[in-house]
């Protein structure tokens, strides 16, 4: 169980969303990553879920107890409330919440909420300015719109998928859900936007659009998209189309992971003016001052040359001293980290980016302190703090239904699954 009690909890310092109240009805990674972001800086999120099973993202990399690390980690800051939205009971409590709530973010597939009772028209009788996020494999719109997809099929789709792995090797993935994490930003950043247009249209006297004039519409394929920068304008301009690279990024050199004699390192050399530094950095002034390697393009053009030089000097020397004699230079580098790393790092630490909560591991009676991430961006110097983990599943049943909306406590109870 979550060790933090029901409900919201004080603030040490106000936060820029104190005051917003969003309904999630959303599973997996996308919703739940742009919800997760609005209540990390204060809004009050309100996550529905399944009754007796939940968010299936609570059995995802589950290696002990009942609800994994994942879940606590992508629900952090949040309420948990038990409905079923085909029940009529289940419909009417997340009626009665939607007429509270400023912001609703949604990730099934589109017609879904329709068929429930929950269409836009519904939604916009219920709050006429209610903010609507809707996430989905394809968006609400074009012919794939019913088409049920993950981030996988995203990021396939998105064009990532095909540059990510060696070129002589199939495609390969990035080792997260990256196309739902993208997809949960560009959610949270339209929420936020809209939520802007609204306070306008408000201090200017009028009312913001209404559900059924406007809501945010996420792709998870178009978020990734988003992200791959010329992709498309270089087909477009000049008939080049990326290919895999692995470690390096294309048309960019030198740029690559190193092997040194106890890990590997990432160092990015390419521009012009530091090419000559760490040309120097590393005894190779031949390298430094050989005018065919003045320009990036003639670097790409001689990148495996340039990698084994590097590979070279870093091969003989430890993590450290590299990055010590780099850093001297003003050449970018830095360690590749694991998890383990990344916990005592001095400059995560020093900003608040590691933070120990407490919560059941194994059983409701193994509390431990474990360490999660903190919260991006920095206000300040510092990570705000994380309130509480991912809570348990209805944990929050009473303070939302009953505080909130004023139900007794046997209709409450009649909710849960028997």
């Amino acid at each position: 169980m979550d060790v933090d009690p029901a409900g919201p909890e004080p603030q040490e310092r106000p936060l820029p969303l104190d005051g917003i109240r969003v309904l999630e009805l959303g599973n997996f990674i996308a919703a739940p990553t742009a919800t997760r972001m609005l209540a990390d800086f204060g809004a009050e999120v309100i996550k529905v879920e399944r009754p007796g099973t939940g968010d299936e993202l609570r059995n995802w990399r589950l290696f002990a107890g009942e609800t994994s690390m994942l879940f606590r980690t992508l629900n952090r800051n949040k309420l948990s409330v038990e409905l079923d939205l085909r029940s009529e009971a289940g419909l009417r409590a997340a009626k009665e919440l939607i007429a509270t709530c400023d912001v609703l973010v949604e990730n099934f597939r589109p017609g879904t909420l329709d068929r429930w009772g929950l269409d836009a028209a519904t939604l916009t009788e219920l709050n006429p300015e209610l903010v609507v996020a809707r996430i989905s494999a394809f968006g609400q719109t074009g012919p794939l719109a019913a088409r049920p997809g993950f981030a996988a099929v995203a990021e396939a789709y998105g064009g990532l998928r095909e540059l990510v792995g060696e070129a002589d090797r199939p495609p390969s993935r990035v080792g997260v859900s990256i196309g739902d994490s993208i997809a949960g930003l560009h959610a949270a950043f339209g929420v936020m936007m809209q939520l802007h247009q609204l306070e306008r249209a408000r201090a200017a006297g009028g009312r913001g659009p209404s559900p059924t004039e406007q809501h945010v519409d996420v792709a998870l394929h178009e978020a990734v998209f988003s992200m791959m920068e010329s992709l498309v304008p270089d087909v477009s301009a000049y008939g080049v189309t990326r290919v895999r690279t692995g470690g390096r990024m294309e048309g960019i050199a030198p740029s690559n992971a190193y092997p040194c004699s106890d890990g590997d390192v990432v160092i990015s050399g390419n521009a012009d003016n530091l090419f000559p530094k760490f040309m120097r950095a590393i005894g190779r002034d031949d390298l430094a001052e050989d005018p065919g390697l003045v320009t990036n393009q003639g670097r790409w053009e001689r990148r495996d040359e340039l990698d084994d030089a590097i590979g070279a000097w870093t091969s003989a020397r430890t993590r450290a001293e590299a990055l010590e004699l780099l850093d001297a230079a003003g050449v970018p580098a830095g360690p590749i980290l694991t998890g383990a790393d990344i916990v005592d790092d001095e400059q995560f630490l020093a900003r608040d980016m590691v933070q120990r909560l407490p919560v059941a591991v194994e059983s409701v009676d193994d509390v431990r302190e474990v360490a999660f991430p903190g919260v991006v961006p920095v206000l300040g110097e510092k990570s705000v703090p994380v309130r509480h983990v991912g809570p348990d599943l209805g944990a929050d049943n009473d303070y939302v239904l009953g505080e909130l909306l004023g139900w007794p406590p046997e209709e409450i109870a009649a909710l849960r699954a028997p």
